[in-house]
């Protein structure tokens, strides 16, 4: 039969475990990484408009007003100065320095760049002035003034990049802070990782610890006889394959001790049935030898009687091989072997059978009331002076048939018992054991042992005896026809 079990991996239990504990301690590496980017971001940006604050200072402060006085001392001409390209670009690089910048420089930033506006308007009033002819000392004034306003501006730039370094100092404060508190998050991400790990590695272990115990638990029930004992389920996928091979091993176990108990079965019915065939010829050559003389006697009519008698008691014997036989006809055999033995003993010997009709088509194995009377004639009734009675009765007990054969013989004593009730219940005799058991001790063993084979009970005769005779019983199943195994057979009558 196909078990299906529960796909429960271990291997994807720890890859699992592996990629959370990785996601876990990720995140505070990605969030560290993320601040120090945006932080770097900041500060080269804070570097970079300082930077660029104080490369206009020197144009504004100098570079300008020393060219414009160079064109007023008449040194150079106003279109050659560079002036006006020194403003523009003074200009252009404020305005991205007033777009990149948010911090609180932006209003210094901001008040310096109207401030060129008006540095410039002095420069284009110089221009102008020289063109009209304006008198020197009053070109000079001018130019005095655009040097004042470029010192203003210059100031201007210098608290832009001290507010600027302000910024950066407060943001590597926060940087600082952000570190720390980055640091005990990680921490904190650290020991719930190692704490996740130690109960992902215990659960993991858990269950391959469970499932390998389960495993052995199994195989001990097998080793110690429990052969139906089966892994129902699993959790580890990866000890899916073992379980499916133990349960197979069990199952081809359990069909092969199957066959050897089968077969162990069929070779003890085997021997049994030898055994019971050595004596039949014993009874046919008594029998015969009583044929004869009745003949000589004269008495044609008891040597038709014991002849059909004895062609009875063989037919039923053989059965055609069949193991099993109706109860009517174990009584006709039993009686066909009372009525040989009535003539042969004539006054010893006093027989009665007693078997409901009820019971008359119910099946039984057969030859199991024969041994037991023959036991009960030889060992109880012969040996006893003025001879005796047996008795043979059956009893209906619903799903159940018990049989009984008494005899009024001379009994056994307690030692006697004891030692043939030792010898019931123990294995079944072999052919080479057959000569070191009596007569009388192999018909009662055969019975026991053939009650117990083919009706699979643990025990088969229960005797009881006293200097007043010997009492044998067995109780078996009543089963009909088609209660009898095919291949045992059942004989047709």
């Amino acid at each position: 039969m196909k078990r299906i079990f529960p796909r429960n991996s271990i291997t994807r239990r720890v890859r699992f475990s592996v990629w959370s504990i990785a996601a876990i301690l990720s995140i505070p590496v990605i969030v560290s990484l993320f601040m120090m980017g945006a932080f770097s971001v900041r500060f080269h940006g804070m570097l970079s408009r300082m930077e660029t604050a104080a490369t206009l200072k020197p144009v504004v402060e100098e570079t300008v007003p020393e060219r414009l006085f160079s064109v007023a001392a008449g040194r150079a001409r106003f279109e050659d100065s560079g002036v006006e390209e020194a403003i523009r670009e003074v200009n252009i690089r404020m305005d991205g320095l007033l777009e990149e910048s948010s911090g609180s420089g932006q209003l210094e930033l901001r008040v310096a760049r109207r401030t060129m506006d008006t540095l410039e308007q002095y420069v284009l009033a110089v221009r102008d002035g020289m063109a009209e002819g304006m008198p020197v000392d009053r070109v000079e004034a001018m130019v005095d003034e655009v040097r004042d306003v470029g010192a203003l501006i210059d100031d201007m730039l210098e608290r832009f990049i001290t507010a600027e370094i302000s910024d950066a100092s407060m943001t590597s404060r926060q940087l600082e802070r952000m570190v720390l508190v980055s640091a005990g998050a990680e921490i904190a991400i650290v020991l719930l990782a190692l704490l996740f790990t130690n109960m992902a590695t215990n659960r993991v272990i858990l269950s391959i610890r469970s499932s390998i115990r389960h495993l052995e638990s199994i195989v001990r029930r097998l080793t110690g006889g429990n052969l139906r004992a089966r892994v129902p389920e699993v959790d580890a996928e990866e000890l899916q394959a073992l379980a499916g091979q133990i349960n197979l091993m069990a199952d081809r176990l359990e069909e092969q001790i199957e066959q050897i108990r089968a077969g162990q079965n069929s070779l003890a019915k085997l021997e049994l049935q030898l055994l019971q065939a050595q004596i039949n010829p014993h009874f046919l050559y008594n029998t015969l030898d009583t044929i004869i003389w009745q003949a000589q006697s004269g008495k044609g009519e008891e040597v038709i009687r014991l002849t059909r008698a004895l062609s009875d008691f063989f037919r039923i014997s053989l059965s055609s091989g069949a193991d099993w036989i109706t109860v009517s006809q174990e009584k006709q055999h039993l009686e066909g072997y009372l009525s040989i033995q009535k003539i042969r003993y004539r006054d010893i010997l006093d027989y009665s059978i007693d078997i409901p009709e009820e019971l008359s088509e119910a099946c039984m194995v057969k030859l199991l009331l024969q041994p037991l009377v023959e036991n009960a004639l030889y060992h109880g009734i012969k040996e006893k002076r003025g001879g005796g009675a047996i008795r043979v009765s059956a009893d209906n007990e619903g799903a159940f048939m018990r049989f009984t054969v008494s005899d009024t013989g001379i009994g056994m004593t307690e030692a006697e018992l004891e030692q043939v009730r030792r010898s019931l219940g123990g294995e079944a005799p072999s052919i080479q054991a057959a000569s070191a058991l009596k007569s009388g001790g192999f018909g009662l063993r055969n019975v026991d042992m053939r009650i117990r084979l083919y009706y699979r009970q643990e025990r088969g005769l229960f005797i009881e005896s006293d200097r007043n005779g010997t009492r044998v019983t067995f109780r078996i199943p009543r089963l009909n026809r088609e209660d009898i195994p095919h291949d045992e057979g059942i004989s047709g009558g």
